[in-house]
């Protein structure tokens, strides 16, 4: 089924469970030697624009992605009010979505971390995987807290 934008319900569907399963991953820490962890949600290109600077590669991506989370002791992340506009003849999605994002410090005494943001992405639909991430940012709108000691 399409919508009058050209979206069908099983691409926003299948971008939001996207968001969802990385989120997930990101808080479960399941990392492995080689970045494989990851590769269901990148492209090999990806380009990413978070908080902690621009990186480009998937193994790139992954590697930054990894160092920002182990400053932390524990992560949880929400997404919510995940918007999509899908264009099934070229492949090609963007998608717009909400986070809370909470990090626990290693030292207790420093508590937690908060970042309230707006998370956007491009995405590319490959075969046979699905949708994958081509370009990601997140925007802090608001944090609360101590912010990781950076290098």
């Amino acid at each position: 089924m399409t919508t009058q934008t050209g979206r069908t319900a099983d691409d926003t569907t299948a971008i939001a469970t996207l968001i969802s399963r990385y989120f997930r991953a990101l808080d479960e820490r399941d990392f492995d030697a080689a970045g494989e962890w990851a590769r269901p949600f990148h492209t090999d290109d990806v380009e990413a624009l978070f908080p902690v600077g621009r990186t480009r590669g998937h193994l790139a991506v992954t590697r930054q992605t990894e160092e920002a989370l182990r400053r932390f002791a524990r992560t949880h992340h929400l997404s919510t009010d995940v918007l999509t506009d899908t264009d099934p003849a070229t492949g090609r999605a963007t998608a717009a979505w909400n986070a809370l994002m909470t990090h626990i410090h290693h030292d207790p005494a420093r508590g937690v971390f908060t970042v309230g943001g707006r998370c956007r992405a491009e995405l590319v639909h490959t075969e046979p995987q699905g949708w994958r991430f081509r370009r990601m940012s997140i925007e802090a709108v608001w944090t609360t807290g101590e912010p990781p000691v950076l290098p």
